[in-house]
């Protein structure tokens, strides 16, 4: 892949964007180009220094561990646990949203949690009608879980794999 440098300096694919810049708009000439005063295209006209575009960073919201679906109609499915409250539910309103089983309720069926300070994850009822099974025990107050727990809502099932804990925890996670 072939990469050109406009008067800039952004880097970008003739391949992709032609002789325009996406970053400035700048047309760069075809001799610079294709090597013919590469020099002239290398050197930037400014001290405006390329940065990579990492995309947005603000509003990430860490993962700490994942619910993977090992039973049910989202076989294989892999669900995002964020640190705190996670609300389980079909709703689109849950943090984590099961879709495709009728058994499991619309909003709070569940709750996974993750505490930060404490580095440790736990499973708590939620106030639908629905039980939550951890291990095939029915959940009536908080769970600690560890890794590889089977967690069961309705008719789904899913394995619990944290990321952060013990051994690793983001140096913000609160986003």
């Amino acid at each position: 892949m072939s990469l050109t440098r406009c008067p800039n300096g952004h880097m970008f694919s003739t391949r992709k964007h032609g002789n325009l810049c996406p970053y400035c708009s700048i047309s760069v000439e075809p001799a610079a180009v294709r090597g013919g005063d590469r020099k002239a295209a290398q050197q930037p006209e400014t001290d405006d220094k390329t940065m990579p575009y990492l995309g947005e960073t603000k509003g990430i919201h860490p993962v700490t561990g994942w619910l993977v679906c090992i039973e049910g109609p989202q076989l294989g499915q892999d669900y995002r646990i964020m640190a705190e409250k996670n609300f389980i539910g079909r709703s689109e309103e849950m943090h984590i949203r099961i879709i495709g089983d009728n058994t499991v309720s619309r909003r709070n069926h569940a709750v996974i949690v993750y505490d930060p300070k404490k580095r440790n994850f736990y499973l708590l009822p939620g106030d639908a009608s629905g039980l939550a099974y951890h291990n095939n025990e029915a959940v009536y107050s908080p769970v600690e879980l560890t890794s590889y727990d089977v967690i069961q809502l309705g008719h789904s099932k899913f394995i619990f794999i944290p990321l952060c804990g013990a051994h690793f925890e983001w140096e913000d996670s609160s986003g």
